[in-house]
């Protein structure tokens, strides 16, 4: 149970601001988001905000059973909701790297030539207001400041799946016939003022980049009409925070407050801390991490990480920064408290985990987009959400425990009351019972435990490079190299 009584959310360090929301719900996977994310543009009465690191026009929001009124491909929804939601304006902002040579390379049009065809009251912008070498990764749709999605989705090609995961799901295929392989994922949806204040965030993204200064839309627009009717809330009547990085920019200075989330939530840590990420490569973070493991009284540490990265540069970049933190972690472990693991599904097929999430103890919940590298902690645009129980509300920490023990449950193949019987079990040592749940690779779907020889020839020249994956906005050089960073920038910043 929650010991320390000193808050981890600070307005103004460890996060922007704080508001309440009356539902909270994660989604898990995005054949759970696209379908809300649907439901919720359906109902919109005024204006509907695309935040993204990428969009795929051509994508399909219900893959399986069509349930919802509408074109089922992303662009063509969007363009039939203008034409039958007559007060409805669509705002798409997504990160301008590689918009013409990459989308046409896709197969989708680039985002110029969609605004020659498409309604005055869809705006569609590429969003270039970074450093050289940045990107805009936050994952955000508003709609009517009322109801907010946050979290590691994108709307793009390579990210639906089930929770399921089956190993052979036809319907995991890519406008260009091609398919790919299990996804996990994680976003969050939340109304009332949690979702204005998210709004504020994109309005503020519109205003940079564009100019166009976007009036705040009614709070008085009842949310009830937007949450939709098959999406059950995970909490109730909680205060959200939102925590950002923006990278220095012009007249604004960085903001750091998701590392700074991180440090004090891994410091504040008394039972387990537990990670789903899609990277381990910020060394700050892992050094905190290290520090926990040697204290005799510290918390076990989970990390769910995928088996690889994407792509050859990505791979030498990333896993090579994996390999050396891994290796830190082991040689801090002197009491036995870490497991890193990557999830597969029923046949062995390893599933890759695109998520960003921390829960700490039964205390701190928080999903966003922001990795667990360095460019996340101070060099690209990034937007999460926590919600943090108190001492005495033992109902939402409970709701937190919640949250660990699905996702782990899920990643294991098991009931959660499953979960929950070996826990009692083991005393309570969520490292215990995970080891005694645990099935080979390809016995079913489990978790699997990365090892010496699991990342055996993983180390990279590349590994920890500061050009690669930069903490803060790098020396004048990087501009001169732009080229090369946009090449690795679609991967290391997913």
């Amino acid at each position: 149970m929650i010991a320390d009584s000193t808050p981890l959310l600070v307005p103004g360090q460890t996060c922007w601001r704080t508001a309440p929301a009356d539902r909270l719900a994660l989604i898990v996977d995005a054949d759970g988001y696209f379908r809300a994310a649907k439901a919720a543009m359906l109902a919109a009465q005024h204006r509907i905000m695309l935040i993204g690191w990428d969009f795929d026009t051509r994508i399909e929001l219900e893959p399986r059973e069509r349930e919802l009124p509408g074109p089922n491909r992303l662009g063509r929804f969007l363009v039939w909701l203008t034409k039958s939601r007559p007060d409805v304006h669509i705002y798409l902002l997504k990160w301008d790297l590689g918009t013409l040579t990459d989308g046409l390379a896709r197969g989708m049009p680039p985002v110029f030539l969609l605004n020659l065809f498409t309604s005055k009251r869809m705006h569609l912008v590429e969003d270039g207001a970074h450093p050289p070498g940045a990107a805009h990764h936050q994952k955000i749709v508003v709609i009517d400041d009322a109801l907010a999605f946050c979290g590691g989705i994108d709307m793009t090609v390579d990210r639906w799946d089930t929770r399921d995961h089956p190993d052979d799901d036809v319907r995991r295929t890519n406008p260009n016939g091609a398919q790919h392989g299990p996804w996990h994922d994680a976003t969050v949806a939340v109304d009332g003022a949690a979702a204005a204040l998210i709004g504020e965030v994109a309005r503020e993204r519109w205003l940079t980049m564009t100019g166009e200064n976007l009036e705040p839309i009614d709070a008085g627009i009842a949310a009830a009409r937007l949450w939709p009717r098959a999406l059950q809330p995970t909490m109730e009547k909680v205060d959200v925070a939102i925590a950002r990085t923006l990278p220095e920019l012009n007249e604004r200075t960085e903001v750091r407050e998701i590392e700074e989330l991180y440090v004090r939530a891994i410091r504040a840590a008394r039972n387990v801390l537990y990670f789903e990420n899609q990277y381990l490569a910020a060394r700050g973070l892992v050094d905190e991490i290290a520090a926990r493991l040697r204290a005799q009284d510290g918390p076990e540490v989970v990390i769910v990480l995928p088996r690889h990265s994407e792509g050859w540069l990505e791979r030498q970049a990333m896993d090579g920064a994996r390999y050396r933190l891994l290796a830190e972690l082991w040689e801090a472990d002197e009491h036995d408290r870490l497991r890193v693991y990557f999830p597969v599904t029923a046949g062995g097929q390893p599933i890759y985990v695109h998520a960003k999430l921390l829960v700490v103890d039964d205390r701190l919940v928080r999903v966003g987009s922001a990795n667990l590298n360095n460019r996340s902690m101070g060099f690209d645009t990034e937007c999460d959400i926590a919600v943090e129980a108190n001492a005495s509300d033992a109902e939402l920490a409970g709701r937190i425990l919640d949250i660990r023990d699905d996702l782990i449950a899920e990643h294991l193949g098991v009931g959660i009351d499953r979960l929950r019987a070996e826990l009692t079990d083991s005393n309570g040592s969520l490292v215990a019972a995970i080891d005694a749940l645990r099935l080979e690779a390809g016995e079913g779907r489990t978790l699997v435990p990365f090892d010496s020889g699991v990342v055996a020839g993983e180390d990279s020249p590349l590994a920890e490079s500061e050009l690669l994956d930069p903490a803060r906005r790098p020396f004048s050089l990087l501009g001169r190299l732009r080229r090369v960073i946009d090449l690795r920038g679609r991967s290391l910043s997913a």
